[in-house]
C-alpha cells in the first residue's frame, strides 16, 4: 500500500473529524425521520427488502472480483494489477463513507445505510489494496449488524470459518508477523525470571496458568528454556493449566504441547485443560511452586465489567509470583457502538497494512488471515448482542492498569533482557523501526515505516507497535505488597 503509507494515519484521522464533527446534527434529523426504520416489518418493508437484495447483488459482484484474481494465478499483470489500479487512491473517500455508514446504522437509519453500504459494495475488493480490504469486511460487520441474526442473509454475510480455517489463518499469522510472537516471547521471559527468583523454596517447580490457552503456541519457547536450564540429575517440573473453548481443542493442544516437551529431557511436563468457566478450585497445585498467570488477550474477550472484576479477584486469590497483561489496543475505548467501531477501524487498519511486511497483496495465506482471522474479529466486535451493548460502561473507559490497581496488583518493571529480545525479534523478522520510548520524537516520525517497540510507564510496559499505531501492550504485576 505504498501510495497512502505517509498519509494512512492522516486519512483516517480526517474521515475520523469529519463524521464525529457533523454525526450530532445529522443524527437529530435522522431519529425524527426514521424512529421505526429499523424495523424491517414495517408497512415499508417492501422497498426495504429490494434495499437489500441491490445490496447483496452488489457484495455478490465484490465477491466475484476475489474469483477472478485466484482464476488469474500467477501471471504477472493480470485482472489482479486492474482491480489495484482502479480502486488506488480512494482510501480518504472510502473510510469517509463507511463512518457515515455506521454512524446510520447506530441511528437505525436503515434507509441511508443500505444506501450506502450498496455504494461501498461497488468500490471494495477483498483482492484490492489494504485499504479496499478492510473496508469490505467493516462492510460486512455494518451489514450483519443491520439485518441482525433474525435475518435469513445473516448467515449469508457472516459465515463463521471452520474450525481447520481458523487454526490454518492463525498460524500463517503466526508465521509471518511478529504480532503474537512479540506477546509471547515478551511474557515468557518474564515469567522464566520470575521463575528464577524463586529457585530457592519452588523446588524448581513453575505453574503455568493459563487463561486462554488456544492453540499453545506460546508455550514451546519456555519449555525449550526451562529445560536447557535443567539437567539430567536436577529436572525442572512445568505445568500447565490451560482454559480453553472446546475439549477438542483442548486435547490438540495437550498432545502438541506433550510431543513437543518430548524432547526436552531434562524439564518434566504436565498439562491440565479445563473448559472455560470451570471453576478454579479444580487446579492441581504443588506446595511451593512458583505460580504465574497468563492473561494473554482474555481479559479482551471478556465483554462484561462484572466478568472482568470477577477474573481479576480470581487471579488474585491464587496468589501468583508474577501476571502477564497483554491488552489489545482499542479495547478500553466506552462500549457505545460508535466509539467501539472508531477505535476498531484504526486497530484492524493497521494490522491490514502491517500484513505488507511479510506478504504481497495477492498471497492466498494473507487472504486466508484477512477473512479467517482478523476479518472474523472485525465481525464479532461489530455485533455484539444487545445484552453487551446495554451493559453499565463506567468501567469500560478504565485502563488496564487502573483495573489492575484496584484489584490489588502492582506493576514489574520489564527487564532489559525482555527489551533486548523484543528488539531482536522485530529486527530479525520485520522492516524494524528501533526501541521508542513515549514521547520521544527519534526516529519516530509519523510517516516512519515499519513495525515499532515502543517503552512506556516508566519500564513497565512494552508496546507492538505499526507506523505510530500501537497494536498490542505487554505488562507484568504481582499482588500489592505492602512495605
Amino acid at each position: 500500500m505504498e501510495d497512502i503509507d505517509e498519509e494512512g494515519d492522516e486519512l483516517l484521522n480526517l474521515s475520523l473529524a469529519i463524521v464525529t464533527n457533523s454525526g450530532g446534527e445529522r443524527m437529530k434529523k435522522r431519529k425524527r425521520r426514521d424512529n421505526t426504520s429499523s424495523d424491517f416489518s414495517s408497512s415499508s418493508s417492501e422497498g426495504c427488502e429490494g434495499r437489500i437484495f441491490r445490496l447483496l447483488q452488489m457484495r455478490e459482484q465484490m465477491l466475484k472480483l476475489e474469483h477472478k484474481k485466484k482464476r488469474g494465478g500467477g501471471n504477472g499483470n493480470n485482472i489482479y494489477d486492474d482491480i489495484v489500479d482502479e480502486l488506488d487512491g480512494k482510501g480518504l473517500q472510502l473510510i469517509r463513507m463507511l463512518l457515515i455508514t455506521a454512524t446510520a446504522v447506530n441511528e437505525n437509519n436503515v434507509s441511508s445505510a443500505l444506501e450506502n453500504l450498496t455504494e461501498l459494495y461497488k468500490s471494495v475488493s477483498l483482492c484490492g489494496d489494504s485499504v479496499q480490504r478492510v473496508v469490505a469486511y467493516f462492510a460486512d460487520g455494518l451489514a450483519a449488524r443491520l439485518l441482525t441474526r433474525k435475518s435469513p442473509f445473516f448467515d449469508m454475510i457472516s459465515k463463521e470459518p471452520t474450525h481447520e480455517e481458523e487454526f490454518v489463518a492463525f498460524t500463517a499469522l503466526y508465521r509471518v508477523s511478529p504480532y503474537y510472537q512479540f506477546a509471547h516471547f515478551t511474557a515468557n521471559q518474564a515469567i522464566f525470571e520470575a521463575f528464577e527468583k524463586e529457585e530457592d523454596k519452588n523446588n524448581r517447580s513453575l505453574h503455568v496458568i493459563d487463561f486462554d490457552v488456544s492453540y499453545g503456541f506460546q508455550w514451546p519457547s519456555l519449555i525449550q528454556s526451562l529445560s536447557e536450564k535443567g539437567s539430567s540429575g536436577s529436572r525442572i517440573s512445568l505445568r500447565i493449566t490451560g482454559f480453553g473453548r472446546s475439549l477438542d481443542e483442548l486435547r490438540e493442544t495437550e498432545n502438541r504441547l506433550l510431543s513437543f516437551s518430548k524432547g526436552c529431557r531434562n524439564l518434566v511436563f504436565e498439562f491440565q485443560g479445563l473448559l472455560h468457566g470451570s471453576n478454579l478450585i479444580n487446579l492441581r497445585k504443588k506446595r511451593n511452586e512458583t505460580i504465574a498467570v497468563n492473561l494473554v488477550f482474555h481479559l479482551n474477550s471478556l465483554n462484561n465489567d462484572i466478568k472482568i472484576s470477577d477474573s481479576l479477584k480470581s487471579v488474585h486469590l491464587l496468589n501468583p509470583s508474577i501476571v502477564m497483561l497483554v491488552e489489545q489496543e482499542g479495547s478500553r475505548s466506552p462500549r457505545s457502538f460508535l466509539p467501539r467501531f472508531m477505535e476498531s477501524l484504526h486497530y484492524f487498519a493497521a494490522m491490514f497494512d502491517s500484513l505488507d511486511d511479510s506478504l504481497p497483496l495477492e498471497s492466498t495465506e494473507r487472504l486466508s488471515i484477512e477473512k479467517n482471522h482478523l476479518g472474523k474479529e472485525i465481525k464479532s466486535m461489530l455485533n455484539y448482542d444487545n445484552s453487551m451493548e446495554d451493559r453499565k460502561t463506567e468501567k469500560s473507559t478504565e485502563t488496564w492498569k487502573a483495573s489492575m490497581e484496584n484489584h490489588g496488583f502492582e506493576g514489574v518493571n520489564l527487564s532489559s533482557k525482555s527489551k533486548i529480545q523484543a528488539r531482536l525479534l522485530l529486527k530479525i523478522r520485520t522492516h524494524y523501526c528501533p526501541l521508542q520510548f513515549e514521547g520521544d520524537g527519534s526516529n519516530g516520525s509519523s510517516t516512519a515505516a515499519g513495525f515499532r517497540v515502543f517503552e512506556r510507564d516508566d519500564g513497565r510496559t512494552l508496546s507492538l507497535g505499526w507506523q505510530d499505531r500501537s497494536l498490542l501492550t505487554v505488562s507484568a504485576w504481582h499482588r500489592h505488597r505492602v512495605s
